[in-house]
């Protein structure tokens, strides 16, 4: 059995997931991520990861999938030994207006977002009732309290999250298991890259810190998160957002 602990990142291939594996790499976990198609970048990550020395395991599964997770957290347990921090990253986005998203934009959102979610801690609390230890993080968004205009299925599985997250902390926290989440607001990635100057200047207007985050700003909380100086913090939502969420007058 590995001696170092062992990290599961879903969605970690790249962007914000990315960031977090490499983080939690660098603290000296072994890490685990889920990638759902793109093959190429989920190789390199991989090997960025193996580079700060620990061993890495790169898992093709689909989250929306019961049997998927289910092996992705068995396969973990067989190579690595434990579970002991889960990042639920994974996620997508399908925007449109309410008259005209279609129901499978909606059906779509919530399979991936919220029940991916339900998914991974159902399978991961097995182990980490066991251990009678685990850290769970789920990867929420400001949506998800303040909602948005033309993501209605984005914010509902987001607020879906919240109450999860609540919900999982109370029921494993007698087993020394801590569940949070965490909801950035608006973060530097390859999607927020690509926006008109016009919207990103409207965006960084409605931020208190007047401006956007980063990437790292995120992970550095998940590694707290799931350190033991964090072990009485459970059934939280913290922001990451520069206090957007907190609206202005």
């Amino acid at each position: 059995m590995s001696t170092l602990k062992t990290a599961v990142i879903t969605g970690g291939s790249r962007g914000i997931g990315k960031e977090i594996a490499l983080r939690l790499a660098e603290k000296g976990n072994n890490i685990v991520f889920s990638y759902i198609s793109n093959e190429e970048a989920a190789k390199k990550t991989l090997e960025e990861i193996e580079s700060k020395g620990v061993k890495a395991l790169a898992f093709k599964a689909d989250v929306s999938s019961y049997e998927e997770c289910q092996k992705l957290m068995e396969t973990t347990v067989n190579q690595m030994g434990s579970i002991d921090i889960l990042v639920n990253n994974a996620g997508i986005i399908k925007d449109n207006l309410i008259m005209r998203m279609k129901e499978e934009e909606f059906d779509d959102v919530i399979r991936v977002n919220l029940k991916g979610v339900f998914n991974c801690i159902k399978h991961v609390s097995k182990i980490m009732l066991k251990q009678r230890s685990g850290r769970i993080i789920n990867i929420s968004s400001i949506i998800g309290l303040i909602g948005n205009i033309g993501q209605i299925n984005y914010a509902a599985a987001k607020a879906g999250l919240h109450g999860m997250t609540k919900s999982a902390a109370k029921e494993l926290a007698s087993r020394g298991i801590t569940v949070n989440a965490i909801a950035p607001g608006f973060i530097e990635s390859d999607m927020t890259s690509t926006l008109a100057d016009k919207y990103k200047e409207a965006i960084i207007k409605a931020i208190p810190l007047g401006r956007i985050g980063k990437a790292k700003e995120v992970s550095e909380l998940v590694c707290f998160l799931a350190s033991e100086e964090a072990s009485y913090i459970t059934g939280q939502i913290i922001c990451v957002d520069g206090g957007m969420a907190m609206g202005s007058i």
